[in-house]
């Protein structure tokens, strides 16, 4: 999970709204990040020097959390979606976006569901939330509450392929193990080589057998699980 969250965060590193000189140096932070984040965070040091620009606080939080200091980047990344100089709306929901995903690689759900919360208030339409709320469900144990949040992700981007796999594994957990196997063979045909689907495939086919259920050998052709999680 650690490499996916740290991928999520990268990947959304940069929003839009910077003027072009500080995303340009944003998106060689990055890069230099993917190539040696000590030399980024550095570098990003330097940055913080010539003017603590939120761009260079964004850096070093993200190149800490590259070299495994992942509670301090997220925290530096919460502080920096409330200072007032951190810009609009979709920069602090990007933030608070990574700093949620920070927590979630430092394995405090608590804190994650808190502020991925708080950047679904900013971000209510981004699907990513929703899944990433839900990791943090599952890691407590959650069933119903991740499995809701993965309603609303799936609903909100459908080929979300982790979304149904997510889905299929909370359902698998409150015993639903033929709609477990119809999010299951969504997110195979969604993903086929994925192998957390092949996996989590072979569970529930192994929970369907001792349970004395139908053999699913012939459910392949499902198209689309029926049930949702909501109102369960």
């Amino acid at each position: 999970m650690r490499s996916v969250l740290l991928i999520s965060l990268l990947l959304a590193a940069a929003p839009s709204a910077f003027a072009q000189t500080e995303e340009e140096r944003l998106e060689q932070c990055i890069i230099q990040i993917d190539k040696d984040a000590d030399v980024a965070y550095q570098d990003g040091l330097t940055w913080l020097s010539k003017g603590n620009r939120p761009a260079a606080r964004q850096c070093t939080a993200l190149a800490l959390i590259a070299l495994g200091q992942e509670a301090e980047g997220a925290a530096r990344l919460e502080e920096l979606a409330n200072a007032p100089d951190a810009g609009g709306i979709e920069e602090r929901g990007v933030y608070l976006a990574q700093s949620g995903n920070a927590w979630l690689m430092a394995g405090l759900p608590d804190a994650a569901i808190v502020t991925l919360t708080n950047a679904m208030k900013l971000r209510p339409e981004d699907g990513e939330l929703y899944t990433d709320r839900a990791r943090a469900y599952l890691l407590q144990q959650k069933w119903t509450e991740a499995g809701k949040d993965l309603d609303a992700a799936i609903q909100l981007s459908a080929g979300n392929a982790e979304a149904f796999r997510m889905r299929g594994y909370a359902l698998l957990k409150m015993n639903r193990l033929a709609d477990a196997w119809g999010d299951v063979e969504t997110a195979m045909r969604l993903a086929p080589k994925d192998v957390d689907v092949l996996v989590l495939r072979g569970d529930v086919r192994e929970a369907m057998r001792v349970a004395g259920a139908e053999d699913p050998a012939g459910a392949d052709k499902v198209e689309e699980p029926r049930t949702r999680i909501v109102g369960n």
